[in-house]
């Protein structure tokens, strides 16, 4: 059967990985047949009698690193279930940081995926230089193993394929779509611990509520991530306009605090 995106995921442990990526969301979307995400014991495709996959290191060190044949034995043949060689990607810390714009580019530029998950002190280089398109990292610190990085990966990517999500707003009112930390969200009760729902979020105005909406994820954004802040495009007469209005509110707050003496 064909899928609209189809994962295969190499890893040493294929029950956590599956059962994780297998509820909630990503669950019902492969029950429709929308996406499917296959992991495959990597151990299963060593001729060592004692499925070792494990060795150690040329030129000596700590641990032990992933040998390449087993690796290569089970991406062949994915890659020939397939019919043809796919898109791979190694799950290590010294790979680019994973960004949204890398789950869009996967979503719109690929429909199968094969995501390799490390353990021990890495892989051999020699299965990333012939097999590996490119290398994904989570950010700059290290995990025990690539399972957690691949279910994040898969994750990000697979809630983009059209139904898997029930609207398209889902994701692209969200974090990161469009350069933006996502305004505060609100729900029942109205008063909670003695903090109130802002007004505007009652007064079923849309257009409000929409602008108050974008004022605040700028000023999020300028407050938690200055390096995205940095980067938007906020030239837009609205946005204009916006703009504006925060600096004069914030410059009306700092003309009412109170003068401080030591």
């Amino acid at each position: 059967m064909d899928f609209l995106y189809h994962i295969h995921i190499m890893t040493l442990f294929p029950d956590v990985v599956g059962d994780m990526l297998c509820e909630s969301i990503l669950g019902r979307a492969q029950e429709r047949d929308i996406i499917r995400i296959d992991c495959h014991q990597i151990r299963d495709y060593t001729l060592n009698k004692q499925k070792q996959v494990d060795d150690y290191p040329y030129g000596g060190g700590h641990g032990a690193v992933m040998q390449a044949d087993p690796l290569y034995q089970c991406w062949q043949h994915l890659c020939d279930l397939e019919g043809e060689r796919v898109h791979t990607i190694y799950l290590s810390p010294a790979g680019k940081v994973f960004r949204q714009a890398d789950a869009k580019r996967l979503h719109q530029d690929y429909n199968k995926l094969i995501l390799v998950c490390g353990h021990y002190e890495g892989i051999d280089q020699r299965f990333i230089d012939e097999c590996v398109d490119e290398e994904i990292s989570l950010g700059d610190f290290v995990l025990t193993g690539g399972e957690i990085p691949a279910m994040a990966v898969a994750d990000a990517v697979c809630r983009l394929v059209p139904g898997v999500l029930s609207d398209p707003e889902c994701f692209t009112d969200e974090s990161h779509w469009d350069g933006l930390l996502e305004y505060p969200q609100y729900s029942r009760p109205e008063v909670w611990h003695d903090r109130r729902v802002p007004p505007i979020l009652l007064s079923g105005h849309h257009a409000n509520i929409a602008k108050w909406r974008r004022k605040q994820a700028i000023l999020r954004t300028r407050d938690r991530r200055p390096d995205m802040y940095e980067r938007l495009d906020l030239s837009s007469k609205a946005d204009r306009k916006l703009l504006k209005e925060i600096a004069d509110e914030e410059a009306a707050q700092e003309d009412n605090v109170p003068l401080t003496t030591e």
